[in-house]
């Protein structure tokens, strides 16, 4: 399922390290001054030891940290691969033998696209405009979203309830932009994702000119498709995505598409539906006029093709990883069979294999740890929108209630996704991975116009990220970031208020950032601030926006601070609450000594800050600069420090003694 989330991080996977100590002077290099260059004052020494892999575009405590659940997960998984006994239906079943599908690369070489055939036969027999339709139905209903993407949702005005949402969709490139910008990189990119349309239609077995042919038709539409879309800072704006109508006022905006037909298809049942980007339908519907069906035909074999690439053969999936990987990313050489093969697993039943996971890998007194440090940084919270002296009191009435009913989930669901009608067997991976995208998107697709599930999970437990949801007003930590750098279930207080404290700090923050903000209480879309209030904080994120716009990397490019805004302002407001949290445990436990020679507050600093150590290559960081919403592993210590009072007292830097020092009256505060 689909939903508005607000994430930690990248998505990956991780476990407890008991080797390494919170904090390593040998990754430091005290070379540098804190005051002029935090980020490699604490990481230097290790970015210095640990060069990037060939299989990483990115390598930093995120990816050391995967590396590590991988391997406990491998072995859970050879655990389950010899479990002869494994019941017919059960999860253990279907992990073992989607595993082993994904494994046997010599079946998907072999057959390459002959499992998939009969999709090929289905869009090659389409003879109008209906049947276009309805093949689309078919095709997103497997996961290939096709033209747009519709799931199901929180109605954000009324979240008690599901809705229907489509969403503008159907481009092979990650964002609009490489489509239409001039750029040295867009160029780059686009005319490398022309030679990969070209190469995989060619290993489907079509001419050179066929290929050649494909491709212009695919990029006319898709161009179009893009010309027609919002950019990622218009899609941070909710109002402009939520326009709830009738199917039958949007069938008057698209005629040329049947939705009943299309909702038939889908068996879905509905009178109103939310439509993200009103203007991107009725472009379609003007490229449905425009272009022969010849060409959908086209675009539709291409988006089986891309959207199956990486499960039908070596050389299928080579020319994936060339595209997707190399060119867009930089990655230099691809991950271990097993590796890709786990990772697809996690995807396709998460709380399948998560379920195994937890009962090994999560005691409970991480949980119990976890729920005391939420509840310092919720009070924490409360005492700092208490001392603002620029939001009404009116407008802290509300901030009070919305903290206060703020949901928590900690490690792993109450409640685990009954996978009884998932079919996995015997079969070609291709197969089973497309079984596992219908079972999901059949799973999402039966709530609408049901009531919201407020136990259901959108991370698996052994994934290394956290959320806050704005509809549910909660936040949720799965069980996998509750490991060291983030957390020590026995350890330092200022290590794990650093760290995992700020984690917590963050995702609350998200319910109060430019986009968050926006939701009451109670997860529904309204305004609940004064118009004065909604103007100071402006005035104030907007010191973040013009630090943020002025941030170099790369020696020339910047970051979007506008497109970074939400990130940059939880990282800021959860830095900030979670020091407040810590000055607290201090002053109920008392102050404990020095370790390694740092006081409590510098502990707290460190912690932070290496846990966004990482390498990041060149590719990579051009297209977070471009896609967003994160700034770059650096920019989210260095860009948040410099900000911070405490930060300066804690390593006695005075203007004189710091390149980066901030003058007090040019900071950003918020919270």
């Amino acid at each position: 399922m689909l939903i508005m989330i607000f994430l930690f991080a990248g998505v990956l996977s991780c476990c407890q390290s008991t080797t390494n100590p919170p904090i390593d002077i040998s990754n430091m290099n005290t070379n540098v001054a804190p005051g002029d260059d935090f980020y490699h004052y604490v990481n230097g020494g290790w970015l210095q030891k640990n060069p990037i892999p060939e299989e990483y575009s990115r390598y930093g405590s995120f990816e050391q940290l995967a590396e590590e659940n991988e391997e406990k997960l491998f072995a859970l998984l050879k655990e389950i691969h010899n479990d002869h006994n494994a019941q017919h239906g059960s999860n253990r079943q279907k992990i073992r033998d989607f595993y082993n599908s994904a494994m046997d690369t010599v079946t998907q070489t072999e057959l390459g696209t002959k499992p998939i055939k009969f999709l090929f036969e289905k869009v090659e027999n389409i003879t109008n405009l209906k049947e276009l339709t309805e093949n689309i139905a078919d095709l997103q209903q497997i996961g290939i979203n096709a033209l747009f993407r519709l799931y199901a949702g929180q109605d954000r005005k009324n979240t008690e309830v599901m809705i229907a949402n489509i969403m503008q969709g159907g481009l092979g490139m990650s964002d609009r932009d490489y489509y239409l910008n001039q750029d040295f990189r867009s160029v780059e990119i686009r005319n490398n994702y022309e030679l990969f349309i070209e190469k995989i239609f060619i290993l489907a077995g079509h001419s050179k000119r066929e290929a050649r042919l494909a491709r212009r038709r695919i990029m006319e539409i898709e161009t179009s498709m893009a010309e027609a879309s919002m950019t990622r800072l218009e899609r941070r704006d909710p109002y402009a995505t939520y326009n709830k109508m009738t199917v039958s006022k949007l069938q008057d905006k698209m005629p040329l598409f049947d939705w009943n037909s299309y909702l038939s298809k889908r068996n879905i049942n509905i009178v109103e539906l939310n439509v993200g980007q009103p203007v991107f339908f009725e472009n379609v519907n003007f490229l449905l006029e425009q272009k022969p069906l010849e060409y959908w035909k086209t675009y539709l074999k291409w988006n089986v093709l891309r959207s199956t690439s990486q499960y039908i053969g070596k050389d299928f999936e080579d020319a994936h990883f060339e595209f997707y990987s190399r060119v867009m990313t930089g990655s230099e050489k691809q991950r271990e069979r097993w590796k890709r093969a786990l990772s697809t697993l996690n995807s396709a039943m998460g709380e399948a294999v998560g379920q195994e996971y937890v009962t090994l890998h999560f005691p409970p007194e991480s949980k119990e740890r976890m729920i005391d440090l939420v509840e310092h940084l919720r009070k924490a919270f409360s005492q700092r929108i208490e001392q603002l002296e620029w939001m009404s009191e009116d407008t802290k009435a509300e901030a009070f209630a919305k903290l206060e009913i703020m949901n928590v989930k900690i490690g792993y669901p109450d409640k685990w996704t009954d996978y009884t009608e998932l079919e996995i067997k015997d079969q070609p991976f291709v197969l089973n991975y497309l079984s596992a995208r219908k079972f999901n998107i059949e799973q999402n697709i039966a709530e609408i116009g049901q009531p919201v599930d407020r136990d259901k999970w959108f991370m698996s437990p052994q994934t290394v990220n956290a959320y806050y949801s704005p509809t549910m007003n909660e936040i949720v930590f799965p069980a996998a970031i509750l490991q060291p750098p983030f957390f020590y279930p026995h350890g330092d207080d200022a290590v794990n208020f650093g760290a995992i404290g700020m984690v917590i700090g963050h995702e609350m923050t998200h319910g109060f950032d430019d986009q968050g903000r926006r939701y009451a209480r109670d997860g529904n879309l309204r305004d609940w601030w004064t118009d004065e209030d909604s103007r100071r904080f402006e005035e104030r994120t907007e010191v973040l926006v013009e630090q943020y716009s002025n941030y170099i990397l790369l020696d020339s490019l910047t970051i979007n601070g506008r497109l970074s805004l939400g990130e940059n302002i939880a990282d800021l407001g959860g830095l900030t609450i979670a020091y407040q949290a810590l000055q607290n445990k201090l002053n109920e436990d008392g102050r404990p000594a020095d370790i390694e020679g740092f006081s409590p507050e510098q502990r707290f600093f460190i912690s932070y800050a290496q846990v966004w150590r990482n390498h990041v290559r060149d590719q990579r960081m051009m297209q977070q600069l471009n896609e967003g919403p994160h700034s770059p592993r650096e920019a989210r210590v260095n860009g948040i420090v410099y900000n911070m009072e405490a930060f300066y007292k804690a390593f006695d830097i005075t203007k004189e003694k710091s390149a980066r020092f901030i003058p007090q009256e040019a900071r950003a505060e918020i919270w």
